[in-house]
């Protein structure tokens, strides 16, 4: 927790505007953590930008971010016994990874989904496939309006899976849908996406620091 508080006060020392974010991102952290202790799954959704934004949180996710994230010598053991120098040298080399999935990163599923069904279904369908109670679901919209978004989290509603909308200002109807929002206090895209950088960020890092030390 040392460590939490502290990339959390480092980002409202160098976002002073992001301070209004901070109880609704402390949220997301500790939902987040407490779903990954459970066995959970954190999944991730956007459009355009906020849809490479969901694959770069993943991308921090799913392996070292601030942390090396080595893996037990048990763990290590085991790749040596099996598979002898090889097994040793991979053992080496993989780290410890939280279970996240961009919504995005299923091209065969989604250009099915948008062949065959309604084409603004597609994030719910996976989510309905794929999401289980306890898991986390984070849409990434910066109007607030994303039809596909807002069907993910009426399906978050219905599985009793946590969500919560990164967006700015303008108060879109996703507000309605979601749990909790993260709001960064703009109106305009590219000024929203640029302070959803730092949140995202500084959430990756807060999340890792409960399970690994973080090296810098």
């Amino acid at each position: 927790m040392e460590q939490q508080q502290k990339i959390l006060n480092e980002l409202k020392e160098r976002y002073p505007a992001l301070e209004v974010c901070l109880g609704a991102l402390e949220e997301l952290i500790g939902s987040t953590v407490d779903s990954f202790r459970q066995g959970g799954t954190f999944f991730v959704a956007g459009n355009g930008g906020s849809g490479a934004d969901a694959d770069h949180i993943c991308g921090e996710l799913l392996k070292g971010f601030r942390s090396r994230r080595a893996l037990t010598e048990k763990e290590q053991q085991s790749f040596r016994e099996l598979f002898g120098d090889e097994g040793a040298r991979l053992g080496s080399e993989l780290q410890g990874g939280l279970p996240a999935v961009s919504l995005l990163s299923h091209p065969g599923l989604n250009t099915a989904w948008l062949n065959d069904g309604e084409p603004l279904d597609h994030f719910a369908q996976q989510l309905w496939a794929q999401g289980r109670r306890n898991d986390i679901f984070l849409a990434i919209s910066t109007g607030g309006n994303s039809v596909n978004l807002r069907r993910a989290l009426m399906v978050a509603k219905v599985k009793g899976i946590k969500s919560f909308l990164l967006t700015g200002n303008r108060h879109g109807i996703c507000e309605k849908y979601a749990d909790v929002s993260i709001c960064v206090p703009e109106c305009e895209t590219y000024k929203i996406q640029e302070l959803h950088l730092p949140l995202y960020h500084a959430f990756c890092a807060a999340v890792e620091s409960n399970f690994w030390e973080l090296s810098c």
